[in-house]
């Protein structure tokens, strides 16, 4: 019966195919024709009913949110289901569907199959083969691995080094010096590499040390957020900023004086919060040896070494919005890494792997989102634009905000920084708030034992978000 109902469904699916091979996703907002002055409720329910794949799009993008939340309690259950010598196969399927970066890869299969069912195998193929853009992606796998060396790692470590010794290179020095520095340096480097950078150097500086777990939450979400307003000081690191920066001519000088200098007080007020309130726990904690220096087998290599591998990085940066070439450059430096072996640590591209198809699926499902939260936006002013934008954010890379923001025509300067600061302030919530959040947790997530539960990163995160949602909206 299961094979003739998947047969009913192939040749169904085949048939909508040729009605539907010129069928072009995302439809184009303009042309559901709204009526003027219709309120929200009566225009998302006459897209839903003009295009009924948004509705399934939007269902299944929610089934998918719901799915990280439950990753944990997922992995729990695998382990339970391993402990009592139960179904091996069951078991190590709950741990492929614990695995926060493939929920969106897992649901953009559902997704896709919702596409051929509407519209068509072209349509399908065209908007996930075409219309959708990898870049950042792609990026952030480039950038996380380049990041991830141990030239470039220990050549961060002695720099951060330094600024720690300003506080006796005690645990809680190197905690405020990643926190700091590391964040406001993702406005050169891009938040990609910067988070990579943060999160390796608090593994080994920090959470190796094994604080208590509400502290290592708090970390992981001023972390997160202090990453997300850390590259606004320029156009060109911060994903949300980048995709709205050509559209609104925003240059270097406007970065910094409407957003720079908030987001660096914000990230410099949040942490001293922070630290104020677990300043006992992060006096007791005591440094290894391995925390204090460099592990011989993590030293950074020879001078050149470092330098080739930094020109690699940046060079990456440079090309971060031209895939063709940055990828070339990777498939170089591989190449320049296997013929110094001998003088290089172990690359491990699993992580970065695993966090790009985390971003892949989650750009396939947001390209579809446009048709409920654009009318959401217009009808906002400043205030509530900045905190449905932070909300909205919390569900949704802020980057795809952002951009839908710059379509929308008429919108003023106050509106276009409430928009863009409340992406930026939201950035730390969730996981998939923000692009590099999925480095930071592919990184950090093994001092977690049960996984990262995304209430407990909400609640981490949440102070820290208002003190630098007050900087942006009261100063």
């Amino acid at each position: 019966m299961w094979r003739c109902f998947s047969l009913i469904w192939f040749l169904t699916a085949a048939a909508r195919a040729s009605d539907d091979a010129a069928a072009v996703l995302p439809r184009a907002l303009d042309s559901y024709g709204d009526p003027a002055g219709a309120g929200l409720r009566d225009v998302l329910v006459r897209r839903a009913a003009a295009e009924p794949l948004n509705a399934a799009a939007l269902a299944i993008f929610l089934c998918a949110i719901i799915h990280t939340f439950l990753t944990a309690k997922i992995r729990r259950w695998a382990h339970a289901l391993e402990e009592g010598h139960g179904n091996r196969a069951a078991a190590k399927t709950l741990h492929l569907l614990g695995e926060v970066e493939l929920v969106f890869g897992a649901w953009a299969v559902v997704l896709a199959a919702a596409i051929v069912w509407f519209k068509g195998w072209s349509a399908a193929g065209d908007y996930i083969g075409r219309r959708v853009s990898y870049t950042e992606p792609l990026f952030v796998v480039v950038v996380m691995a380049l990041a991830s060396t141990r030239s470039v790692l220990g050549f961060a470590e002695r720099c951060l080094r330094a600024v720690a010794r300003l506080g006796h290179g005690t645990p809680g020095a190197w905690w405020v010096a990643i926190l700091v520095v590391a964040p406001l340096l993702g406005s050169l480097i891009t938040e990609p590499a910067a988070m990579t950078i943060a999160a390796l150097l608090l593994g080994r500086q920090f959470y190796d040390l094994q604080p208590g777990l509400r502290l290592r939450y708090a970390t992981l979400g001023l972390l997160f957020v202090n990453v997300s307003i850390g590259g606004t000081l320029t156009p060109f690191a911060a994903p949300p900023v980048i995709m709205v920066a050509r559209a609104w001519n925003w240059g270097f000088v406007h970065m910094l004086a409407h957003f720079g200098w908030r987001a660096a007080l914000g990230i410099a007020m949040s942490t001293l919060l922070y630290f104020l309130a677990f300043r006992r726990e992060l006096a007791s904690l005591v440094p290894s040896a391995g925390a204090r220096e460099l592990k011989s087998a993590d030293a950074p290599g020879p001078a050149w070494i470092t330098g080739v591998q930094l020109a690699f990085m940046a060079f990456a940066v440079w090309q971060a919005h031209h895939p063709a070439v940055f990828i070339g450059a990777f498939l170089v430096f591989l190449a320049f890494r296997r013929a110094t072996r001998s003088l290089q640590g172990p690359l491990d591209l699993r992580p970065p792997i695993l966090v790009g198809c985390f971003l892949a699926g989650l750009v396939i499902h947001g390209g579809l989102q446009a048709w409920w939260i654009e009318p959401v936006l217009v009808r906002l002013g400043r205030l509530p634009l900045f905190f449905g934008a932070t909300v909205l954010t919390a569900f949704n890379d802020n980057a795809a905000i952002t951009y839908l923001a710059s379509l929308v025509p008429g919108f003023t300067e106050p509106l276009k920084y409430a928009v863009v600061a409340g992406a930026v302030t939201g950035g730390g919530l969730t996981v998939i708030a923000n692009a590099p959040n999925p480095a930071g947790q592919s990184i950090l997530g093994r001092h977690f034992p049960d996984g990262i539960a995304p209430l407990s990163l909400a609640a981490g995160a949440l102070p820290a978000t208002i003190v630098v949602g007050l900087c942006f909206i009261a100063l």
